[in-house]
């Protein structure tokens, strides 16, 4: 670093939106008489995705928020004066601030630090993928609904089945989505849950192992989502187009205002499609489906110790279940929709340097509905479930020499509401004596609360994160839990090289979708022989060791092993086609696994990744939950030991995507996935399954393995900068998905689930404009 350029850290009066593993800088730039200088700002970091242009505003001072944990480069220049270059350390989530005093050009120099420094964090504890803004603006543009989901999909370790849900290393419905620190917990797949959409996301990381402590309730993945942009004066925003195969168009909109010390910004989303979801059947019957949502923020520093900022929004989605050869020649039409309003609250104070305390409140209303016409078979289904939703979490962090404290407590008060009734139309389908008519209506709270505290602690070159989790959850039992968790990392500079290792004790609660139902005494009514056990909460253990290696200063590889032991595993059970599901639970499962991704965040022109997953996963009987019926309730209460291959059991995961800068505007991107195939559980003959799916589908199936044929999908994307002048930017993109056209099917005639078909080749066209 230049003699005559001056870095002074210190720890700035200004308080933090903190998430687990982030920070804040507060940069000042001034001229050698102490004057403010207004400067342009680069600040990247390889390792985090994280390559930001900003400006300081007329007095020298910049404010970038929610900074991962790493090590980063900034650079800052003004006309007229030397440009400073160097690399800073965001490794706390006290505000850390940089004084940078320029001089003026003939009589300085400066020493200019490469983003290769920031390929490999040095002091990670365990393994994070992260996604920054440049990969969410590049990428491939998703059918409505699951913008949000692909995105995470993309990663090591991560799998859909069905209609876009998530499966973090086997995991069923345990994906934790935290949104500037609020955890939500329940299932956000297109099916259950409006979408959150990516274009409002600036950056996310992702966690399958060394999990904070900080979080617990849903721990088979959680994702920490930034939503928060960059606060400046003036007004700013940006628009999104798209528009492609199957009647699919889409518009987003955001638009931003800063004044003085306050930050307004609203945004709104509206898509439609004729293929919301995945269908059982080629001919994509009854798939239309609607998504829209709104929202409002408002932030306002008070002072440098505090900070106030509030959210609302109001989200919806519309459509209608896939009909399968049968429904569709019977004229079923089943409607769905879901309705969520969500008001956010937090506030941060800072009570001493070394001390930042941060507060969350969350409210929110959700309602779901499904609905059948009078030709629906084997039933006509009808069912209005919701919840209303109180949530509060207090946090304190506190740095003290080489260490980062953080502990706090959470509440989550949860309404459930539930309503069913169907009517038998198929009674071939039924035990005999079940009730043509059934109807239920419940109530009932769902409570819990935590407490945690964490440390992570430099040593050397060593690395340590420890923690610890208490946890009560009472719904149809009342259990406590204490979960410790602990994860260490060594640096071998002269190799770049870090070596890692984590253990994770989790205590995850079970899905509260018809819980209530499944376990009421109503439903003895349908049969004397009824399945109606508790869904107890999982206990489990994970771990993970792992190498994050750097090779060239162009190139990162992680690799990892990871094996995890779970006792009431959760999992669902689907009624027929109806797409209303039960949560139950497996005796115990065990999964193991190894996973690899290669990175190359930018060598010269090319950017891009390789990653490879191999799983495996297994789960023993008895089951319990569900609504098992007759038979199938005496066949589940017979089968005391047993096991069997989890419906996430794909061995082998390939996925890449390549980008490359054909000339200064222009660039071309080529990626693609496969999967060996998940298992399948098919009871008929092979002509009853082309008769209910078609030839074409039956095809895909190897009934002899007992498994889905081999998926493989080939994605094409071009993109060009169409305008750049000052704030103004356009940029067009078109999409090619599947350009192979392959027929590939997710599921079939799951275990628990039915069959999906992933997309043909499709086509899309996104304009995006910034301003």
């Amino acid at each position: 670093m230049s003699i005559k350029s001056r870095v002074v850290l210190f720890l700035w009066a200004v308080p933090l939106f903190a998430q687990s593993n982030s920070g804040e800088l507060r940069l000042k730039v001034t001229d050698q008489a102490g004057l403010g200088v207004k400067s342009s700002v680069q600040l990247v970091s390889e390792a985090n995705q994280v390559r930001k242009a900003l400006l300081t505003d007329d007095a020298g001072n910049l404010v970038a928020k929610l900074l991962p944990f790493g090590v980063y480069r900034l650079e800052v220049q003004h006309e007229g004066f030397a440009a400073f270059s160097g690399s800073i350390e965001i490794r706390s989530a006290i505000p850390t601030a940089v004084h940078i005093t320029l001089r003026i050009a003939p009589l300085s120099t400066s020493v200019t630090v490469n983003d290769a420094s920031t390929l490999i964090d040095p002091y990670r504890s365990g393994t994070i993928n992260r996604i920054g803004k440049d990969t969410i603006a590049d990428r491939v543009t998703s059918l409505p609904g699951r913008s949000l989901q692909d995105l995470i999909n993309s990663q090591p370790g991560w799998l859909y089945e069905g209609n876009a849900v998530l499966h973090p290393r086997g995991s069923e419905y345990q994906t934790q989505l935290v949104v500037d620190g609020i955890p939500l917990t329940d299932n956000r797949s297109p099916s259950f849950g409006p979408e959150i959409e990516a274009d409002d996301v600036q950056s996310m990381s992702i966690y399958t192992a060394g999990i904070p402590a900080e979080y617990g309730r849903k721990m088979g993945g959680v994702v920490e989502m930034v939503t928060t942009k960059d606060s400046g004066p003036g007004f700013r925003g940006e628009a999104v187009l798209a528009a492609g195969s199957f009647a699919t168009a889409d518009g987003y909109l955001l638009t931003q205002y800063g004044w003085g010390k306050n930050t307004l910004g609203v945004s709104a989303q509206g898509a439609m499609t004729d293929r919301y979801l995945n269908p059982p059947v080629l001919q994509n019957y009854t798939n239309n489906g609607t998504t829209a949502d709104f929202g409002v923020s408002y932030e306002r520093d008070f002072t440098n110790h505090d900070r106030l900022s509030f959210s609302v929004r109001h989200e919806l989605s519309r459509f209608l279940v896939p009909n399968e050869q049968v429904q569709q020649a019977a004229g079923q039409r089943q409607d769905r929709n879901n309705f969520e309003t969500m008001g956010i609250v937090s506030y941060q104070h800072l009570f001493s340097p070394n001390v930042v305390g941060d507060f969350h409140g969350m409210v929110r209303d959700d309602s779901e509905g499904l609905s059948s016409n009078s030709l629906s078979t084997p039933i006509i289904a009808f069912q209005q479930n919701g919840f209303r939703e109180g949530y509060f979490k207090g946090t304190i962090s506190i740095h003290h020499g080489n260490q980062e404290w953080k502990t706090g407590i959470e509440s989550d008060s949860t309404f459930l509401r539930e309503q069913f009734s169907d009517v038998i139309t198929d009674f071939t389908q039924f035990d005999p004596g079940t009730p043509a008519k059934f109807n239920f209506a419940g109530n009932r709270p769902s409570l819990e609360q935590s407490a945690f505290v964490q440390d992570l602690i430099r040593l050397g070159k060593w690395t340590v994160s420890a923690g610890l989790r208490w946890d009560h959850y009472q719904l149809l039992v009342n259990q406590n839990a204490v979960s410790p968790r602990l994860g260490a990392s060594r640096y071998f500079r002269s190799a770049d090289l870090v070596l890692h290792a984590s253990y994770d004790r989790v205590f995850q609660t079970p899905d509260f979708e018809n819980i209530l139902l499944s376990s009421s005494n109503r439903v003895g009514s349908l049969d004397p022989e009824v399945l109606r056990l508790p869904v107890l909460p999982s206990h489990g253990n994970y771990y993970e060791v792992g190498v994050t290696k750097g090779f060239l200063h162009k190139l990162r590889l992680d690799v990892n092993y990871f094996d995890r032991s779970v006792n009431n595993y959760a999992d669902d059970d689907q009624l027929l086609d109806t797409a209303v599901s039960f949560p139950i639970a497996f005796r115990k499962a065990n999964i193991y696994g190894a996973e690899g991704k290669l990175d190359i965040p930018h060598w010269g022109r090319l950017s891009g990744f390789v990653s490879y997953s191999y799983m495996v996963g297994s789960a023993y009987l008895p089951v319990t939950g569900g609504l098992f019926l007759g038979d199938d309730a005496t066949n589940a209460l017979s089968q005391t030991n047993g096991r069997f291959w989890v419906s996430q059991d794909q061995r082998n995961t390939v996925r890449t995507r390549f980008r490359y800068q054909l000339v200064e505007r222009v660039w071309v991107a080529l990626g693609g996935e496969y999967g060996s195939g998940l298992p399948v559980e098919f009871d008929g003959t092979e002509s009853q399954a082309v008769a209910q799916y078609g030839q074409a589908i039956v095809d895909r199936v190897n009934f002899d393995l007992g498994r889905v044929k081999p998926s493989l999908s080939i994605d094409a994307s071009a993109g060009a900068d169409l305008w750049k002048k000052d704030k103004l930017g356009m940029r067009l993109q078109a999409d090619i998905q599947n350009l192979n056209n392959r027929l590939n099917v997710i599921d079939f005639a799951g275990l628990f689930s039915g069959n999906a078909i992933a997309p043909p080749r499709s086509y899309t066209l996104r304009l995006t404009t910034n301003f």
